[in-house]
């Protein structure tokens, strides 16, 4: 698996933490950024990683802001992303199991760096269930493709 990831100044904390976490889980990744505490715009750093995971150069995204809203608001406008705000274990958990998400949005301001790095481990070892969940993505899916044909 290969993971990008990236934060806009509200995040550069919990970011370093899920590196970590990836070193230690030996999952390859692509650190886009930021590294600064001065303010800076998300969609900036949202929107790349949101591109990687939608082209399939990455697998999936992990993205951290403030509160991980705007992040995940500006990921989500990239087709083919589904990307999941999420601040409990178990919402990181189902996001996999029943929705395939690709990419995880968390807010540095809304958890602290364990809950984070618990979340992101959750997250990156579990599997899409498939099944009838697979038919709800479909949907999705199939919903983005043709709007954006409209």
């Amino acid at each position: 698996m290969k993971v990008a990831i990236a934060s806009d100044h509200g995040g550069v904390n919990i970011r370093q933490e899920i590196i970590s976490l990836m070193k230690d889980l030996k999952i390859e990744y692509v650190d886009l950024g930021c590294d600064c505490e001065t303010s800076v715009d998300y969609p900036d750093y949202a929107i790349p990683v949101a591109e990687k995971v939608s082209r399939g150069e990455v697998d999936r995204g992990i993205l951290i802001c403030g509160t991980g809203i705007g992040m995940s608001i500006a990921a989500n406008k990239v087709q083919g992303i589904r990307c999941a705000l999420v601040h409990d274990i178990f919402s990181a958990k189902v996001t996999r199991e029943h929705n395939n998400s690709n990419i995880l949005a968390m807010g540095e301001r809304v958890i602290g760096p364990g809950l984070a790095r618990g979340i992101a481990e959750v997250w990156l070892t579990t599997s899409f269930e498939g099944g009838r969940h697979e038919n709800r993505v479909n949907k999705i899916s199939t919903y983005e493709s043709n709007a954006i044909q409209k």
